[in-house]
């Protein structure tokens, strides 16, 4: 710019969604599942409440850490490890908010 060569990256964020020079979403999705897993760990003391109802946490889960995993996600080109890595950081949330183990051998089918 103004007669200056521009700087060449291979990612960059841009409203809060990192982009990188292939497009894809794999460092994006990266960024958001850590940002989403600091706002879980965050509100840890309120998994562990046993005087809040479960419905109340689930709904919990979805405003809070849903909504910081999903942001910008309408842009991403959806794939299957894409989809995979976000249903499995989901399926772990859902475990430790139910008090499950995974000895309970409960499905992912049966979680959702």
């Amino acid at each position: 710019m103004n007669g200056e060569p521009l700087e060449e990256t291979d990612s960059f964020t841009y409203l809060d969604s990192t982009i990188n020079k292939h497009g894809g979403p794999e460092e994006d999705v990266k960024a958001r599942i850590q940002k989403a897993r600091v706002a879980f760990i965050v509100l840890r003391k309120i998994w562990r409440a046993k005087q809040i109802k479960t419905n109340t946490k689930l709904r919990i889960f979805s405003s809070n850490v849903k909504a910081v995993l999903l942001y910008g996600s309408e842009t991403w080109r959806s794939t299957q490890k894409t989809l995979k890595r976000i249903q499995t950081f989901i399926n772990k949330c859902l475990r430790r908010i139910l008090h499950l183990k995974w000895t309970d051998k409960i499905s992912n089918i049966t979680l959702w």
